[in-house]
């Protein structure tokens, strides 16, 4: 059985008016996005470990990786095909006076059909901007989509962030690296630790590439032969410039970086 691949159920069962009001009026809670093939789920070990995680941090209460894990089934049943599917974690019993308060929380699952993100490498703005409590994928969004807009009404197609010290951290809503022709090197300014990272970082270690973690200057981006990012939708991404740097393209680097991901198995929902 097949169906468009559109569903949005909280708890398992069919959103309600109730549900999106509470979404609509209080913009607190955290995600996980994740592609969905053959209802399997690459990394869905460490998507599940980052909700349990956020969950305590935002709610202050644990929440059951296998509720978690029958939410999605139930979600994603209906299709046989290829899913994007987004686990919001919010709490409708959440007292906007009191947030400190443990709260129990409800679990949305939205699904369908992937996006298909254009392959061509992107030209990068950056901006001084460091998300609050960047090691949470949140859902406060608004800046990351803000300054992607003024990214593109600069010419340019995303936004890439430095912090106050002007290294880079991440990109609006991705992981970026760089390859400095012997390995990857990963920026360690604060930011979120994506699953799609974490795994490139696994492949790379599986298959022997080096690959390690520290500061990346914005005005220190020449001395690298290659940069790329990752997320969900596009584990692997050639980047052609940061403001007036540019890259030459590397396919053989985006090649052995997408084999790399493709190393990690795919985990039965």
């Amino acid at each position: 059985m097949t169906d468009s691949g559109d569903r949005i159920e909280v708890n398992g069962e069919p959103a309600r008016m109730e549900d999106m009001r509470v979404l609509a009026q209080t913009n607190y809670g955290h995600f996980s996005a994740m592609q969905v093939v053959d209802r399997c789920v690459r990394g869905l070990d460490l998507h599940l470990e980052r909700i349990a995680r956020a969950t305590r941090e935002l709610f202050g209460t644990t929440i059951d990786p296998e509720r978690v894990r029958a939410c999605l089934r139930h979600a994603v049943a209906c299709s046989a095909d290829p899913l994007a599917v987004r686990v919001n974690v919010f709490a409708r019993a959440l007292n906007r006076n009191r947030p400190a308060e443990p709260v129990d929380a409800d679990i949305l699952v939205m699904t369908a059909r992937p996006a298909r993100p254009a392959p061509a490498p992107l030209r990068l703005k950056s901006f001084r901007y460091t998300r609050d409590l960047p090691q949470t994928k949140h859902v406060g969004t608004f800046p990351l989509f803000h300054y992607r807009r003024l990214a593109q009404q600069a010419g340019f197609d995303d936004a890439l962030f430095v912090d106050a010290g002007a290294c880079i951290s991440e990109g609006s809503i991705w992981n970026v690296g760089f390859f400095d022709g012997a390995g990857v090197v990963w920026p360690d300014a604060p930011q979120l630790t994506g699953v799609s990272m974490q795994l490139l970082q696994a492949g790379l270690a599986r298959n022997g590439v080096p690959s390690t973690v520290g500061h990346v200057a914005l005005d220190d981006v020449a001395r690298f032969r290659a940069a790329f990012f990752t997320n969900s939708s596009m584990p692997v991404q050639a980047i052609a410039s940061i403001d007036a740097h540019g890259f030459a393209p590397d396919p053989a680097l985006v090649s052995t970086l997408s084999a790399c991901y493709e190393t990690n198995p795919l985990q039965r929902i």
